[in-house]
């Protein structure tokens, strides 16, 4: 068994990237049950309240080992923290800046803290504040990202090379072949976003979802806003963007993402996706989605 596995109690070293408000208790709890590592999010949660009603929806659904994303830019991060301690989950990912203040919190109620990374630099940083494992996301994934990341192929094994604890594979994961790569590259498991939008369970917008199958391998952009960028599939409101138009107001509001991502209103915000979309065309369960990438 890997030793990801090991230590999130899971069947396969198989995580769900957190992705804000589509990240749903159903698909969440579908990971787990298929043998993955399912993870809430809460990067634009505005309400501790709602972060425990989640975990609690959750429980409901499976016995089986999930955690949750904490991202260091949601001033709440640390009020998440605690609830997450409070709930008992197993493990925790830390991304969206430095952990330094939140790992401490985690280690005293036991949780493992595995932390999102972009460069080998910030990777040896990350293991000094006490990460328990890494992830190494490559610049080809969806969603937030820094403006100096390295692609999958370079950064898993330069991470496994500088770091003494288990490095996770990010980036352009979709299938059992990336899968396979992950573990020739170094890493001890995976994780994947993008995949696991365009299935049955997610609360993802048929609009979202059919984009991502119509997309092919440019078919995404990335997104100057300003601390940070983002990449997402190539829709008209993109191409505004970049022809210098501002992102809606409050476009990264929990509202407008739920209007974007969940109801299907295009203009609303980007649809955060990796380059990974040129290889999906099919909306299968997560189960079968699992199954397939850990076949031998």
């Amino acid at each position: 068994m890997s030793i990801i596995a090991q230590m999130l109690g899971c069947r396969y070293p198989v995580i769900q990237g957190a992705m804000g408000v589509i990240s749903n208790p159903e698909m969440v709890a579908a990971v787990s049950e298929a043998g993955g590592f399912g993870l809430l999010a809460t990067a634009f949660a505005t309400d501790p309240d709602l972060v425990l009603s989640q975990i609690k929806a959750t429980k409901k659904l499976t016995d089986k080992p999930f955690g949750a994303n904490l991202h260091a830019m949601n001033p709440l991060t640390p009020k998440f923290a605690e609830v997450m301690a409070e709930e008992r989950l197993p493990a925790v990912t830390l991304s969206g800046g430095s952990p330094r203040q939140i790992i401490p919190i985690l280690h005293e109620h036991n949780i493992k803290a595995i932390v999102v990374v972009p460069s080998v630099d910030v990777a040896l940083k990350a293991v000094n504040t006490g990460a328990d494992a890494i992830v190494a996301e490559g610049s080809e994934s969806g969603g937030m990202q820094g403006f100096n990341g390295a692609s999958t192929f370079v950064l898993v094994p330069a991470v496994v090379d500088a770091v003494d604890v288990p490095v996770i594979a990010a980036g352009g994961i979709a299938d059992s072949r990336g899968y396979r790569a992950a573990f020739a590259l170094g890493a001890q498991g995976v994780q994947v976003g993008t995949r696991f939008i365009a299935t049955k369970e997610c609360s993802a917008h048929s609009n979202y979802k059919k984009i991502i199958l119509e997309t092919g391998d440019t078919g995404t952009r990335l997104v100057n806003l300003g601390r940070f960028q983002v990449r997402a599939l190539n829709t008209p409101l993109v191409d505004r963007m970049l022809a210098g138009e501002p992102l809606p107001e409050k476009a990264l509001s929990e509202s407008s993402l739920e209007d974007c991502w969940v109801k299907g209103d295009l203009d609303a915000g980007t649809l955060p996706a990796g380059q990974v979309s040129g290889l999906i065309s099919s909306i299968p369960s997560v189960q079968e989605v699992i199954e397939e990438m850990v076949r031998p």
